[in-house]
């Protein structure tokens, strides 16, 4: 009875650690696919970045060429030439055409890194958001970790009452066998008591009582020998579960490579990033200056 209950309870460990691999499949997927919507995002910042600051210098040299136009306005106001002042409200008048557009497409400029900020505080959230599911993840690859320890534990419980069944089978073999052949040995004495029925009658009960006995014994070892036989196929089988535990514990253990070898490369790509932040950051501020 104690075999079989360690039976079912090895049998719902082994179902529970496969509902366990399961769930963490999945959650490894749907981190997977997570993690590729979030390099989308960041390649989609790193165009409009690129993009903000293109436009950035467009406006820089924009604004330089008003304001060489605006020093020419002022050294042609100051000529008293006839023809200059008479082709100067034209070109006034151009002037101003070009700072209007100029400052449109500024408005438009400030419009899309307002917008571009708000989609960084929102990519933000999101990586908060990954980190946290990450965090969890590994918890859950403790938990995991945990059981198989204790798994591993009971197979190592079970595998030394195995070998104390093998070294009491073979007891029991050694003991049947000096048994068949002291049973040899009483036929041979039997055989020597027929001759000697008239003189030893009494001798011959004892021996046959002794017999009897003898033949008892045999029997219960039989029977012994059989539960044992029992017992060694369900240590066989306890084997194959345990193979199927080091499978299952190898198969987590590549799927944490493979999960850490994710985070290392995003972990790259985020410095990469902020390294090509700080540099438009400060060219950034250097055209502002």
């Amino acid at each position: 009875s104690t075999t079989q209950k360690q039976r079912q309870e090895l049998q719902l460990l082994i179902a529970e650690l496969k509902d366990r691999d399961k769930e963490l499949n999945d959650m490894v997927a749907v981190h997977q696919r997570q993690l590729l919507a979030w390099e989308d995002d960041r390649q989609k910042i790193l165009t409009l970045a690129e993009r903000c600051n293109l436009l950035k210098n467009e406006l820089n040299k924009r604004n330089e060429i008003v304001k060489s136009l605006t020093k020419r306005l002022k050294f042609l106001e100051s000529q008293n030439d006839s023809k200059t002042i008479e082709n100067t409200p034209q070109k006034f008048k151009e002037l101003s055409q070009k700072v209007t557009d100029a400052t449109v497409h500024c408005q438009a400029l400030e419009e899309k890194n307002q917008n571009l900020h708000c989609l960084v505080l929102e990519l933000s959230a999101k990586t908060g958001q990954l980190q946290a599911r990450e965090q969890e993840l590994l918890t859950m690859l403790k938990l995991k970790d945990e059981a198989i320890l204790e798994t591993t534990d009971h197979i190592t419980e079970f595998t030394a009452k195995f070998k104390k069944l093998e070294s009491a089978l073979r007891a029991a073999k050694m003991e049947e066998f000096s048994l068949n052949k002291e049973k040899e040995d009483l036929k041979l004495r039997l055989k020597e008591l027929i001759l000697e029925t008239n003189k030893l009658k009494d001798d011959l009960c004892e021996k046959t009582k002794e017999n009897n006995q003898q033949q008892e014994e045999i029997i219960h070892l039989k029977q012994e020998n059989s539960c044992l036989r029992n017992e060694l196929a369900l240590t066989v089988e306890k084997a194959k579960r345990k193979d199927q535990l080091l499978q299952f514990a190898k198969s987590k253990q590549a799927r944490t490579d493979a999960e850490l070898s994710s985070l290392r490369q995003i972990y790259v790509k985020q410095q990469r990033d902020l390294q090509f932040l700080h540099v438009n950051l400060e060219s950034s501020q250097e055209l502002r200056q």
